[in-house]
């Protein structure tokens, strides 16, 4: 078998590969798990961009834009001018990503924390075979690992009166450090994540604030140094609820 490379590996995630080239990949990642599971991260990342903005991307062209490239132009003209039309209108549906999640009257110097924790949420929740890092039979290790790489005591709340159960949790890079996320998953296979970051702006203690993108229910606050998004594909009512328990359990 040659070697396969890193270009292999994001043409395979993309789906580029021919037939031969990809059972070729297929080989290579069942002997090397590390590189498998880097690719499940890849394919997560695409279909939750593609979930934010294939609509946005699919919209037809604003008429005067088409008018604009359509007028008699040398050719190099035309093609910069509908590039520019098509760059305009992905730009303005990544643009109104960001707006969605500050919709709900957050102060500016929150509002990556919601962003952060729905991308998170789309990104790894979708997972099967390793939605998580270490898994909630070893929670304890767990909370004492993420405390230690965050450098503050942490809590996973216990759900299981609200009908979900810990399946585990992992660490992840965040803007100004470590981050944790500890995801649970309730009997109809739903599942919620618990975003938690250290804030080192040391912002005021909040209550909760709610956000909401492409159906993704976050609600944040921040307490004691650290900032918490709870993030998931549920009823707004419920996830408020949620957030309450976490809440009560993690500031008592």
């Amino acid at each position: 078998m040659n070697r396969i490379s890193e270009d292999d590996l994001h043409a395979y995630a993309d789906g580029l590969l021919e037939t031969a080239r990809r059972a070729e990949v297929e080989a290579w990642l069942a002997a090397h798990p590390d590189d498998a599971e880097r690719i499940h991260a890849w394919i997560a990342q695409n279909r939750a961009l593609h979930a934010a903005f294939d609509e946005v991307l699919n919209e037809p062209l604003p008429l005067e834009l088409v008018r604009a490239a359509s007028r008699r132009q040398p050719k190099s003209v035309q093609w910069y001018r509908a590039a520019a039309a098509v760059f305009v209108v992905a730009g303005v549906g990544f643009l109104g990503y960001g707006i969605g999640l500050r919709s709900a009257g957050a102060p500016a110097q929150f509002a990556t924390l919601p962003q952060a924790a729905a991308i998170a949420h789309v990104v790894y929740s979708p997972e099967e075979r390793h939605p998580v890092e270490v898994e909630a039979q070893h929670a304890d290790h767990l909370v004492a690992w993420l405390s230690k790489r965050l450098g503050h005591e942490l809590h996973a709340p216990d759900f299981k009166a609200q009908g979900f159960e810990l399946l585990g949790g992992r660490l992840l890079p965040g803007e100004n450090g470590a981050v944790a996320q500890f995801m649970y998953q309730d009997g109809l296979s739903r599942r919620i994540t618990l975003y938690v970051r250290r804030d080192d702006a040391k912002q005021a203690e909040t209550g909760f604030r709610h956000a909401r993108e492409d159906g993704i229910e976050v609600f944040y606050w921040v307490d004691r140094g650290l900032g918490y998004a709870l993030s998931g594909n549920v009823d707004e009512a419920e996830m408020g609820r949620l957030a309450d328990a976490a809440y009560r359990q993690i500031s008592p």
